[in-house]
């Protein structure tokens, strides 16, 4: 995925089945002190989630990327789980 500045937000879960992840129960950063799981959420400028990681005391389990086509619809979600390769899902135009 490309550099570019996100917005970090964290939460406590995520809700729905489908892909991209929407998460939920926003915490305030200072209620981050005592939390061992939790998920950090990296937000475009515009709103759109492009890197969702649940945290488990302090490291990455689960990681997922987004990327989306230009009318918005999701185009791509890479999964790195564990050690495995990622798995790539495409979402065609």
């Amino acid at each position: 995925m490309a550099e570019i500045d996100l917005v970090v937000r964290y939460f406590t879960s995520y809700s729905g089945v489908r892909l991209p992840l929407r998460l939920v129960g926003e915490l305030a950063v200072e209620d981050m002190r005592n939390r061992n799981t939790f998920y950090r959420g990296g937000f475009a400028a515009d709103g759109r989630l492009l890197r969702c990681e649940k945290m488990v005391y302090g490291e990455i389990e689960v990681c997922h990327e987004y990327s989306y086509h230009p009318d918005g619809r999701l185009a791509r979600a890479v999964i790195h789980a564990g050690g495995d390769d990622p798995e790539t899902i495409d979402y065609p135009a």
